[in-house]
């Protein structure tokens, strides 16, 4: 069978690589038992094939993979040892490549940028995707000069700028929730909805992570990109179809109206620093005694940010992103709350609050908390719940994402304008912190966050 497509992944021996795009490599060749890839690892670590293929072999065993294309890319994978800056080297690592040719930058920003300036002195082959990994640079400017280079390269259809939120199945579920279900579209605006709150609330700690996450901080490491994606897939308008073009030209419009709530990041964002303490009982050290930190950054482990989407649909609904580590509870969800019933009749007793619909994003479940005539007196209201379980879904999330790539379908990825609006939206927040107008509190590990934070 005819290769139809090269994975050649730029920064092979990476952490990126063997935890999560090799696993969800080898769920993809077991599910699509046709698809013939090429895999070539790259790196300047001088490894041989051997090194590689146990590499391999590893990682795809943590999938329980099985079938003839799983086991022809791990028989027949190879490594090369490449600078991947120097025009030479990628420019004959690229010639070996066979099919459509995919390069997966698992590298840092800098390297990327630095191996695309290289790629501009190389003939590149027809239909090339350059698949990179968040950052998209470092601010709205740099994002813009990024997306300027990479249109010298190839066209922006065969860029594939990666959020790998954008291949979970309860971001997806989102779309037909909302789009299949006539009890629910006509009510998805601020008729109806109240608040959106975007929560990704993690147990987890700095977990060695300080070269890159002492740089970023919560705010551009989850609101900036992943969450900033999520509001796109709640707020847009109904698309005329799921294809690339329309679904993407959609949550480009949503994001486009979107600000800070009232222009005024200090009034509307809060960041916060975890302390010592303990996650259940793990005991987690201060944050800024963390190996890599430099306190004088300044950096939050946890950020909230209140946005509005200035359109029709959802004028003067607050939608606040709140993602943060070292907390008590790992929470991750989409809440909708509606508003109040505009009357209740007169004879009711108990609980009249809102309806509130819940998309937990892994595990998949959705509930929708209502108000239901209790047992015994009928006009005694009583809160209740009616839950849903997706179930896990079939696929990583990055499954979704190699899928897309080797099939040039660009419907996941990030479009360029909509990578600079996400620095445009959180830069005033990012200026104001920096001027030291918004307080960095503290909160100890474990925690729900700082004390005199207002709950969701």
């Amino acid at each position: 069978m005819a290769i139809q497509a090269t994975l050649c992944i730029l920064g092979a021996s990476g952490d990126l690589t063997s935890r999560l795009l090799l696993p969800a490599l080898a769920q993809l060749l077991t599910e699509e038992t046709e698809r013939s890839v090429r895999l070539v690892g790259a790196g300047i670590d001088d490894w041989d094939d051997d090194t590689w293929r146990s590499v391999v072999a590893e990682a795809f065993a943590t999938a329980s993979p099985s079938g003839p294309a799983v086991d022809a890319v791990r028989r027949e994978t190879v490594y090369r040892r490449t600078d991947i800056t120097d025009p030479d080297e990628i420019g004959r690592l690229i010639h070996e490549c066979e099919g459509r040719v995919a390069l997966y930058f698992a590298v840092p920003p800098a390297v990327a940028a630095a191996s695309c300036q290289a790629l501009e002195k190389v003939d590149r082959p027809e239909g090339l995707i350059l698949a990179l990994e968040k950052p998209f640079g470092t601010d709205e400017a740099s994002a813009k000069a990024l997306n300027e280079q990479l249109a010298r390269l190839v066209p922006e259809e065969q860029v594939y700028r990666i959020d790998h939120f954008m291949g979970r199945s309860t971001v997806l579920n989102v779309l037909g929730l909302r789009f299949a279900n006539r009890v629910l579209e006509p009510v998805w605006s601020n008729d109806q909805i109240d608040a959106v709150t975007i929560r990704y609330d993690e147990v987890l700690g700095l977990e060695g992570r300080a070269g890159y996450y002492d740089r970023a901080g919560a705010l551009v490491d989850m609101i900036q990109s992943h969450l900033l994606q999520v509001l796109a897939v709640v707020a847009m308008d109904p698309p005329s179809t799921l294809d690339a073009t329309d679904l993407r030209d959609a949550k480009a419009a949503a994001l486009r109206a979107t600000r800070v709530w009232e222009d005024d990041p200090v009034a509307n964002s809060r960041r916060a620093r975890y302390t010592g303490g303990a996650v259940g009982e793990r005991a987690l050290p201060d944050y800024a005694a963390e190996p890599g930190v430099d306190p004088a950054r300044e950096t939050e482990t946890l950020a909230e940010v209140t946005l509005e989407v200035q359109t029709v649909r959802w004028a003067g609904v607050p939608f606040t992103l709140r993602s943060g580590k070292a907390l008590g509870e790992k929470v991750r969800e989409i809440v909708i709350r509606f508003k109040e019933v505009s009357h209740l009749p007169h004879g009711f007793t108990g609980s009249a609050e809102p309806s509130v619909l819940r998309l937990s994003l892994g595990p998949d479940r959705m509930s929708l908390e209502l108000n239901v005539n209790g047992p015994g007196d009928p006009f005694s209201l009583e809160r209740a719940s009616l839950d849903v379980d997706f179930g896990e879904g079939a696929r990583r999330a990055y499954s979704e994402v190699l899928s897309g790539i080797l099939d040039g379908d660009p419907t996941l990825s990030v479009r360029g304008d909509t990578a600079e609006n996400c620095w445009r939206i959180v830069q005033p927040v990012i200026d104001a912190w920096k001027r030291g107008d918004v307080p960095l509190e503290a909160y100890p590990a474990g925690s729900s966050g700082p004390a005199g934070w207002p709950a969701l």
